[in-house]
């Protein structure tokens, strides 16, 4: 049997249960978008295990940072389902983890939270992953002969092999992430010349680790010594890693789709139905990963100090505009996926609503929801030199009179009974023992340096 009549005879039988289940659940049984299948290992790019070994390593090791001092780990960390549980983070000159992330007050202190939410990193290996970041300013894209579209346009450097990699490279070379200050290290230093000459000199720092040199070796074919090793290399490894250790496709709703008319609840099967019907959930957060990885602007409570443009001269977040200077694309952010969101509180790009009851309200209603919203609902550590600054932006009138009047969504009218079936339909996206990642955390790293 083709691959095309498997699925079509799968999307059969999954419907003729799904009718039958909907069916004593609304008044009437409700057809599933094509494209809603349960999701298997087909559906991700293929991976080279050696590589991704060594990217999990890379990947907790404060070598990559500017001051030794923070990893990619430290906030899409395995124990906080690939995030940190923050609003908004605290980056380079901070140490601990999730809430009890602590800045010091001292040489060398932060500067600013971190701009935006850190999204966790479920199912980013899926072949339909073509666009990263909030604002979209990482896609698929050969515009400048590298095959992607970044920040660093014509100085990305050549041989990434995925969107992933690509992605890899930014965090390191972020002031507020893990590059720290000018003054601070040689790298930061040359960051303020041009993006890619920071670059290099992480490589100096792990090609000197000679437990680094055996196993880029044994992962890349054309590295036969330490010298071999570039940031591609050192990039294609983390990609490998992100891209494969976080693939999650057994929940509750996998199992139902499958055939299991037992794996969700009456109430979630409920939320099932309006997620796709009344609610409109689906226009949006439609296909196997609930997510169109369209950009839309939906008004959410603006906090913290935004990912400002060269120009901006105070703390706001245009989100897509920025990258597309589209004035039609302001406030608007990347639709996320939608699968294990129950794990991954605060919600929206920057963290504005604490649990999922006020993120879905705040979609069926978003400006009555922003008029009405409450600064308790944000998880900021708090940083005496930086608690004053975290509402500017929402205290600015003229800002707020420009945010409310880009919004994409329509106002849906729904009762107490009918929110709650669809928080109980998020819980049923989440996944059993694919959330706690394929590999996991080290123990260690090869610099010698702590692990978070």
């Amino acid at each position: 049997m083709s691959r095309a009549c498997a699925s079509f005879c799968i999307r059969a039988v999954r419907l003729a249960i799904f009718i039958a289940a909907g069916a004593a659940v609304a008044d009437e049984p409700l057809v599933i978008p094509e494209g809603t299948v349960p999701v298997s290992e087909d559906d991700f790019n293929p991976f080279d295990e050696v590589q991704a070994e060594l990217g999990r390593l890379l990947f907790y090791d404060p070598l990559l940072s500017g001051n030794r001092n923070i990893s990619c780990g430290t906030c899409h960390h395995h124990t906080l389902a690939g995030s940190d549980n923050l609003s908004l983070g605290l980056g380079e000159g901070a140490d601990g983890v999730g809430a009890d992330r602590m800045a010091s007050d001292g040489i060398g202190r932060i500067k600013r939270r971190m701009s935006r939410n850190s999204p966790a990193l479920f199912n980013l290996g899926a072949r339909e992953v073509r666009t990263l970041f909030h604002d979209g300013r990482i896609t698929t894209d050969d515009t400048y002969g590298n095959g992607f579209n970044t920040p660093a346009e014509e100085y990305l450097p050549q041989g990434l092999s995925s969107i992933l990699a690509a992605q890899a490279l930014f965090p390191l070379v972020g002031e507020i992430e893990m590059a720290g200050a000018p003054e601070e290290n040689e790298i930061a230093a040359f960051l303020t010349e041009r993006i890619d000459y920071g670059w290099p000199l992480i490589v100096e720092r792990v090609r000197a680790v000679p437990e680094y040199a055996k196993l880029f070796s044994e992962a890349f074919g054309d590295v036969d010594s330490a010298q071999d090793i570039r940031i591609a290399h050192v990039a294609n490894a983390v990609g490998e890693f992100v891209g494969s250790e976080w693939r999650s496709h057994d929940s509750p709703f996998d199992r139902y789709m499958s055939g299991d008319v037992d794996a969700m609840s009456r109430e979630q099967i409920e939320g099932l139905n309006l997620f796709f019907g009344k609610a409109r959930c689906s226009s949006c957060h439609g296909g196997p990963f609930f997510t169109d990885q369209e950009f839309y602007a939906l008004a959410l409570p603006p906090l913290g100090p935004g990912r400002t443009r060269r120009f901006d001269l105070h703390s706001r977040d245009v989100g897509r505009m920025a990258e597309t200077d589209r004035i039609e694309d302001a406030y608007r952010f990347r639709t996320p996926s939608l699968r294990n969101v129950a794990l991954t509180a605060p919600y929206g790009h920057n963290g504005a609503y604490g649990d999922l009851r006020g993120m879905i309200e705040h979609h069926l209603d978003p400006l009555g929801s922003l008029e009405n919203w409450r600064r308790d609902q944000v998880e900021l550590p708090s940083v005496n030199w930086l608690d004053d600054l975290d509402f500017i932006v929402h205290d600015d009138r003229l800002e707020m009179e420009r945010y409310r009047k880009f919004i994409d969504i329509r106002p849906v009218l729904l009762d107490d009974d009918e929110i709650g079936a669809l928080v109980a339909f998020m819980h049923a996206l989440t996944g059993r023992d694919s959330v706690n990642g394929r590999l996991g955390r080290p123990e260690s790293v090869p610099s010698g340096l702590p692990v978070d």
